[in-house]
């Protein structure tokens, strides 16, 4: 079964200067050939989500702090106790957040979860999070004509009310647990801000070889044996005699550390087009150049290729990657100017057919630039160091 997020919407999270609200659904109008790049959320109807959504802006605007926010909604509603979710840290000591997330379930309808988490410190200090009040919406799918009323509610009853007195219901546990088990959903998330070992290759039998040689050319074989609980990683280069390496971690020495993580992100991104799943990344063209970072962007915007859906959701610094998209609305602009502001580009952008990196790069969008100020302040420390040392 798949589960697709519809939007989040967060109110008290301490770092964000207001509440945040972000759609994962095509909000502008889509042409027939916009269709070749987006999903249809259900058979018979007009309702399209993004497969890829970027989210942009200059060093420390609250690009990964956005992440987090979308990797709590997710593991939320795949089971995960909040104090077992490793992004938890966006919630800091808040005394209280409200969490709205609404997606479509595979049983053909749309639903909207309402969380209030609050937090209090044990008698070790460590902070501890707990689900206060929590409501579950349910309605059929078929009954939205609209996108007005995609994520309206209003009328409805909860289909769920969380009872704090259910004794076999962890605090810090939804009560979407017991809608996924009845109607047996999960959702595949493939979480690269996580994974901090980029270095190490997964054991893996299934790593395509075409992968590798689209990252290194050099490349004729890699493949893992295993044999009486020890791995025999078989690496050979072209015109090379084979290398045998009793230890993954030896590919270090041969392989280069972007070709490494572009095997992770190759392999992990498969599966989730496999599964229709979510694959979240920060920063998506560290140790990449612009061309495998844009493969892997239009790998997902394949409605060929991407059957199921699965989403590519990522931050970055360049304003180049905007280019890819024909869209305006799978790309969030993240500022930070005394609190983190999130705004869909299509609200600022009215047109398609600018071109986004020029906007960007301009200026024209307010606050995606360094200001000038700042970069004199920097060159004249610059020159001031460099006398010192000269």
């Amino acid at each position: 079964m798949h589960v697709k997020l519809l939007s989040i919407s967060a109110k008290g999270l301490p770092l964000f200067k207001e509440e945040l609200f972000i759609t994962f659904y095509a909000g502008q109008r889509v042409s027939e050939a916009d269709r070749n790049q987006l999903h249809l959320l259900r058979q018979d109807s007009t309702f399209y989500l993004n497969n890829a959504v970027s989210l942009i802006g200059i060093n420390a605007s609250g690009k990964t702090s956005m992440l987090k926010v979308v990797l709590l909604a997710l593991n939320l509603l795949n089971n995960e106790p909040i104090n077992h979710i490793e992004t938890r840290d966006i919630l800091g000591s808040a005394e209280k957040v409200r969490l709205n997330i609404c997606f479509y379930s595979d049983n053909d309808e749309i639903c909207r979860l309402e969380t209030v988490i609050v937090s209090f410190q044990d008698q070790n200090r460590e902070i501890i999070y707990t689900i206060k009040e929590e409501r579950l919406w349910t309605k059929p799918a078929s009954s939205v004509t609209t996108k007005k009323k995609l994520l309206d509610f209003d009328g409805i009853a909860p289909a769920a009310i969380r009872s704090n007195d259910e004794a076999f219901l962890p605090s810090d546990t939804s009560i979407i647990i017991a809608y996924n088990k009845q109607r047996r959903q999960h959702i595949h998330i493939s979480d690269l801000l996580s994974l901090t070992n980029m270095k190490v290759l997964p054991v893996s039998d299934d790593i395509p070889l075409d992968i590798v040689a689209f990252l290194d050319p050099t490349v004729e074989k890699l493949s893992f044996a295993h044999e009486d609980k020890k791995i025999t990683v078989h690496l050979k280069f072209k015109g090379k005699p084979e290398i045998l390496l009793a230890d993954p971690a030896e590919l270090n020495h041969y392989l280069s550390s972007g070709t490494i993580k572009g095997i992770v992100t190759f392999t992990l991104a498969i599966r989730v087009l496999k599964t229709g799943g979510y694959l979240v990344i920060d920063e998506l063209e560290n140790h990449f150049n612009k061309e495998i970072v844009a493969t892997l962007i239009r790998f997902f915007m394949d409605a060929g290729m991407n059957r199921l859906g699965g989403t590519l959701i990522f931050t970055t610094h360049y304003p180049e990657l905007l280019d890819e998209f024909e869209r305006n609305d799978c790309i969030y602009i993240i500022r930070n100017r005394d609190g983190i502001t999130v705004h869909n580009l299509s609200d600022i952008l009215k047109r398609n057919d600018l071109k986004k990196s020029d906007a960007y790069q301009s200026g024209f969008l307010e606050g995606t630039v360094p200001t000038y100020e700042a970069y004199m302040s920097l060159k004249k420390s610059i020159r001031l160091a460099l006398k010192k040392e000269g």
